[in-house]
């Protein structure tokens, strides 16, 4: 069977999953074209069977194998042949379940899934030299650099230099001194260090230093941090390169050993986020707007820069909470694409509706702690619920509202984010994208934030208890559409869709401060149609009239960010954060609009009435330029009659007097023989 150009492998894995080839083939065939026959269903594929594979690999035809357990068996076979191979993992996410409904609806989705293609991320290179320094107290910090040592080219650096036993041969350079400052990534750490003595050669029972340096720099590719004090590095848990350690944990030293002893050499990183300045709402002419992408940063890659930000690919750890709170799209995840994940989302749906399943859920999880508690849950538990979808992200936190939005549209009954408690504390602009879906949805009078869920569950045993004992729910929605476009015309499609499914919809619904739509309110008698807002507008949600004193505003652009309330000098606005579901809510609306002042000249209109007049109250026969009548009247004429008014002003301080006369060869000639000076000679004549 092949399914989007790639051949089929399932094993039932020694008859421990129940597997029908028929019934595999017709829940595929019902959303994809599938080619060839139903899959043949082998029992012992990586042992007795390998000869299965073999054979399909002498055909030059990419594979799908529905195993990961023995996935590096199946890859050095691959290699040898120079075959495409890839792996999905159907029995612990779908066939090893205790669930009395048929887990065929989910492999089914999980294969479909597995052959779409999605775009790569770009990719950066990072160079490590090996330069290692280990920064601790005592013998573990010593011993810890005594083993890296052996692979690495290490520096320690010792807060205390207590309790230390020197081996007879020294092979690594020692200092005493403490690290007041880090900075850089992976391959190029800085670091800034006082009180920094060498050891000396001589030293006979307790260490001995030189004379200490009140400040010194140095540079490394890898840390190992075992000092037990602050962490050096902000977000140091993404920091590649950077291992901080409890000293009294020797198995975590072991293992941050191990880790760190293979980091030598060139690497290749995702690049994850695409940065748009030009729809960045975090700046206007330094005024401070939108600042949600800084302040969720776990790893302090995102830095100011003037009007916009700066993304440090090389610091960016991937967790994606900047691409899921950013109120314009600015911030753009690659890793997945948005477009990708919501059409495999869409996909998934699908494929499980199309093959019988019913009431389908969403399970969001990671690699690191997500797929060890989902085997747990299958090797030693009930499995997951047939109906309970898994979804690997590289990050839960990359899942905005705008992906929420899309999967209950697809027609998702749930949407449940298995969190790493590692990370807890990084989940703050998740939980705003939570309590923003969950706003909509009470709006809409469809559900509250129950349909969203967020766990952080480290038994498996509780996990499973909340996925089996979940109430069921009838779906929002089941349509699909094309995910393309910028994230809030891809969240306002699928936030559309949900509404449709709504009997008692409002026009507005209210949303929680700081949510990424609403209006702006102008207070008509502060307001002087200075236009101000409009130019600092990031989304142009504002605009004026060319023809006319007119403010007009677009609500569905609207992102909240606050810059044209910060830039207007009168105060005269307000910002109201709701979500517009009017269809004129895309259309401009006229706020304040004013009778237009004439040039009192040539009667051309040229401002509003109420800004002519408050500059005649603020200036007129209070600034230099405009005591008496004839000057405060040039306040009230336009650009071309003011100049040509004070151009021909007895007064005007640019004035000239009249030409001079040419002097022609001639004057030369007639002052020579009137016995003259020429200037004389010029008066005389004149």
């Amino acid at each position: 069977m092949n399914l989007n150009e790639r051949r089929i492998f399932v094993c039932n894995c020694e008859t421990t999953m129940k597997m029908d080839a028929d019934n595999l083939y017709k829940a595929l065939k019902k959303s994809h074209d599938v080619k060839g026959d139903a899959p043949f269903i082998n029992s012992h594929l990586c042992r007795s069977q390998l000869k299965n594979f073999e054979a399909a690999l002498e055909k030059g035809e990419p594979l799908l194998v529905a195993c990961t357990q023995e996935a590096s068996l199946f890859e050095e076979i691959a290699d040898e042949k120079n075959s495409d191979v890839q792996f999905i993992n159907i029995r612990e996410m779908a066939g090893w379940s205790n669930d009395k409904a048929s887990s065929t609806p989910k492999m089914a989705a999980l294969l479909s899934d597995a052959t779409k293609n999605v775009k790569p991320a770009r990719l950066k290179t990072l160079h490590s030299d090996g330069l290692c320094v280990v920064y601790g107290k005592g013998q573990t910090a010593y011993d810890a650099a005594k083993h890296l040592n052996n692979h690495l080219s290490v520096t320690l650096i010792l807060e205390d230099a207590d309790d230390i036993t020197l081996d007879a041969e020294q092979s690594f350079p020692i200092y005493r001194g403490a690290i007041e400052g880090c900075t850089g990534h992976f391959g190029d750490f800085k670091l800034s260090l006082k009180n920094h003595a060498a050891l000396n050669p001589s030293s006979r029972g307790s260490l001995e230093f030189g004379d200490a340096k009140s400040s010194f720099k140095t540079e490394c590719s890898l840390i190992l941090d075992l000092s037990n004090g602050a962490p050096l590095l902000s977000g140091h848990k993404h920091r590649d390169g950077y291992k901080r350690i409890d000293a009294g944990s020797q198995a975590e030293i072991f293992k941050a050993i191990l880790e760190l002893q293979e980091l030598v050499g060139e690497f290749e990183k995702p690049i994850y986020v695409q940065y748009n300045e030009t729809i960045c709402a975090h700046s206007r002419s330094k005024k401070i707007g939108c600042s949600k992408c800084l302040d969720h940063c776990p790893a302090g890659a995102i830095t100011s820069n003037g009007d916009g930000v700066l993304v440090d690919a090389n610091i960016c750890g991937g967790c994606g909470t900047c691409h899921a709170i950013c109120p314009t799209g600015a911030m753009d995840y690659t890793y997945p694409t948005r477009h990708d994940t919501v059409s495999r989302i869409q996909n998934l749906v699908k494929t499980f509706s199309n093959a019988g399943g019913k009431t389908p859920v969403l399970l969001i999880h990671d690699e690191q702690h997500g797929n060890p508690l989902i085997s747990a849950m299958a090797r030693f538990g009930k499995g997951l619920p047939a109906h309970v979808i898994p979804f690997h992200l590289h990050a839960p936190t990359s899942f905005g509202h705008v992906e929420m939005a899309a999967s209950l549209a697809a027609g998702f009954h749930h949407v449940h984010i298995l969190g790493n408690p590692e990370y807890q504390e990084e989940y703050e602009g998740l939980n705003q994208e939570i309590e923003l879906m969950g706003a909509l949805l009470d709006g809409l009078n469809l559900d509250d934030t129950s349909r969203i869920s967020l766990h952080f569950e480290q038994d498996p045993d509780a996990l499973e208890s909340i996925l089996y004992q979940m109430p069921e729910k009838s779906a929002v929605q089941t349509a699909s559409f094309d995910p393309i476009g910028t994230k809030r015309e891809v969240g306002r499609t699928a936030l559309s869709l949900i509404a449709e499914a709504s009997s008692d919809k409002p026009d507005f619904i209210p949303l929680p401060q700081g949510s990424p739509y609403g209006k702006i309110s102008v207070n008509d008698d502060a307001c002087t149609l200075c236009m101000a807002c409009v130019s600092s507008c990031p989304s142009n949600a504002l605009m004026d009239n060319p023809d006319q004193p007119q403010l007009r505003f677009v609500e569905s652009a609207c992102v909240q960010c606050g810059l044209c309330k910060t830039t207007c000098p009168e105060g005269a606005i307000s910002l109201s954060a709701q979500y517009n579901l009017l269809p004129d809510s895309m259309q401009p609306k006229t706020l304040y609009e004013e009778e237009p002042f004439c040039c009192i000249s040539c009667g051309t209109p040229f401002a509003s009435r109420s800004v002519v007049e408050r500059i005649k109250s603020q200036l007129g026969d209070k600034h230099w330029m405009y005591l008496g009548d004839h000057r405060t009247q040039l306040i009230e004429m336009c650009n071309d009659c003011r100049i040509e008014t004070q151009a021909n002003a007895e007064d005007n301080p640019m004035a000239h007097g009249e030409r001079p006369r040419v002097r022609t060869t001639q004057d030369y000639i007639d002052a020579e023989d009137s016995g003259l000076s020429i200037d004389d000679f010029i008066i005389k004549d004149s």
